[in-house]
């Protein structure tokens, strides 16, 4: 009987392969930790806007709620108005200044000296006193007369009343409030329009305003977006203005990055 002999060829496994399927599969997981950590970041800063928002507008509304019922007797009276922008708007020229002074009428005078302390006693409360950057008071002007000079009459009048104002309050509300209210005299830059017709009267006027921190954190949102340089918050919120980056943002551009803050603050 003949004997075969067999032979039998071992074939080495290809440890290369196998190496190379471990780490692609160790690149996978990687990335998907990644992925999952960009993602909670993107989720945890959608939720610090949220945030933001929200205390944006329970600050704003229940401080109009606290200024409305505080004054609602007296508005009328006084020939002023209050909005949801925190703008307490005194309307009625022949009470406020003489044409082309900045020395404050009696009338005036009587009416601040019944507004100002209540004001000041509502802001300073303590839900609202560390919230607050600024308390603003606006001189305004109609279109009549050169820009220019109704600048310096507008400002002259904000310090007159601030001067005026500040020796109604207390030395504590004093040491409070100096870090915050300013003076600003806007010449005729915005006039009150009626039906795309300015209103001469009511754009001569002074304004009260409130800025809170919380349209600082709106500014930070808008400043998020990609080729922001800069932005404003104004009208206690109601509209941000921005800077763009001129090297990064053409003019055509600018609408559509416009558009996207819009967005990003209504959807948050």
């Amino acid at each position: 009987m003949k004997k075969l002999n067999v032979s039998y060829v071992e074939k080495e496994e290809n440890a290369f392969a196998l190496s190379t399927g471990d780490l692609m599969a160790g690149l996978l997981f990687i990335f998907i930790l990644l992925l999952m950590g960009t993602l909670l970041q993107i989720q945890e800063k959608s939720d610090n806007h949220q945030e933001i928002i929200n205390s944006y507008r329970e600050i704003k509304t229940q401080l109009y709620i606290d200024l409305q019922e505080e004054f609602k007797d007296d508005l009328k009276v006084w020939s002023a108005t209050i909005d949801t922008t925190l703008c307490i708007r005194f309307q009625e020229p022949s009470m406020l200044f003489d044409n082309n002074k900045a020395i404050l009428k009696p009338k005036f005078k009587e009416i601040l000296d019944d507004f100002f302390p209540r004001y000041i006693k509502v802001l300073n409360r303590q839900e609202y006193r560390d919230n607050i950057t600024e308390i603003r008071i606006e001189g305004h002007t109609d279109s009549n007369g050169e820009y220019f000079y109704n600048m310096q009459l507008s400002q002259d009048r904000t310090r007159s009343v601030l001067q005026y104002c500040f020796n109604l309050m207390t030395e504590e509300e004093i040491l409070w409030s100096k870090r915050l209210i300013t003076a600003n005299g806007l010449s005729s830059s915005q006039p009150i329009l009626i039906k795309g017709t300015e209103d001469k009267d009511l754009s001569r006027r002074v304004e009260f305003r409130v800025r809170t921190n919380a349209e600082k954190k709106l500014e930070e949102i808008a400043n998020t977006t990609e080729g922001v340089e800069k932005s404003y918050a104004i009208q206690a919120g109601r509209e941000i203005r921005i800077i763009a980056k001129p090297d990064e943002v053409s003019d055509e551009e600018i609408v559509f990055l416009a558009r996207e803050i819009s967005k990003k603050v209504e959807s948050e």
